[in-house]
């Protein structure tokens, strides 16, 4: 019954491991992680390959599922086990919290952009200065309309729910492309979501992070 979980380090399956940590780990049977480095022949080794067609994280199994992508993974795990997370067919923040869940990867695929460009890409390979630019500028108007949007502690009216951890994760990642100084309201919320006790034990799990090799990845010259 124990939930495994392949997971690379502050991976989009962090939003999982976050995920289980709010549900409550007791509730799995137990956790086991099994990470992996990114961009490394592992990943198509293995039992991931079997649980995701793409052989990316996250990928989970548990209790006879196998599942992967984290927006159905937590979904699922939450109108599984905590529906309280999630919003009812009929509640009348469906929908938002639906657009919410998505945004998150709208969000997501842009950071994961710039992560290829800026961090995988090293020298002597050069990522295009005007491509690197348009990135950051379509990230930022993303957190632009988080920002005019976000006028309570939470994404949804009603309180804390899967979409703060969908979109929540992000904001980890973000900030080394994008400063949150422009953004009160983002950096109010961020310093929320680090203080829930469920986040503080993922971050513990996770350690300190060794992806990023500096604090902040400015555009590159032309």
């Amino acid at each position: 019954m124990t939930l495994v979980l392949h997971h690379v380090q502050y991976g989009r399956s962090f939003r999982v491991l976050w995920l289980a940590e709010e549900i409550g780990i007791d509730r799995f049977g137990g956790l086991e992680v099994v990470e992996y480095r990114i961009g490394t022949p592992e990943m198509r080794e293995g039992a991931l390959p079997c649980l995701s067609p793409a052989a990316r994280i996250p990928a989970i199994a548990w209790d006879g599922l196998e599942m992967s992508e984290s927006g159905a993974i937590v979904q699922h795990l939450v109108e599984r086990l905590e529906p309280a997370l999630g919003r009812d067919a009929d509640h009348p923040e469906r929908a938002a919290y639906l657009q919410w869940i998505h945004y998150a990867e709208t969000q997501a695929s842009l950071v994961e952009q710039l992560n290829l460009m800026m961090v995988f890409l090293r020298p002597p390979a050069k990522p295009p200065a005007v491509v690197v630019k348009l990135t950051v500028a379509r990230l930022r108007q993303t957190l632009r309309g988080m920002e005019e949007r976000l006028t309570g502690d939470w994404l949804l009216p009603s309180g804390f729910s899967a979409a703060d951890i969908m979109m929540g994760f992000n904001l980890f990642a973000v900030p080394y492309y994008v400063k949150l100084d422009e953004f009160p309201r983002l950096t109010a919320y961020k310093a929320r979501i680090e203080a829930r006790d469920a986040y503080k034990r993922a971050a513990l799990r996770e350690g300190p992070q060794r992806f990023y090799d500096r604090d902040f990845y400015p555009v590159p010259d032309a």
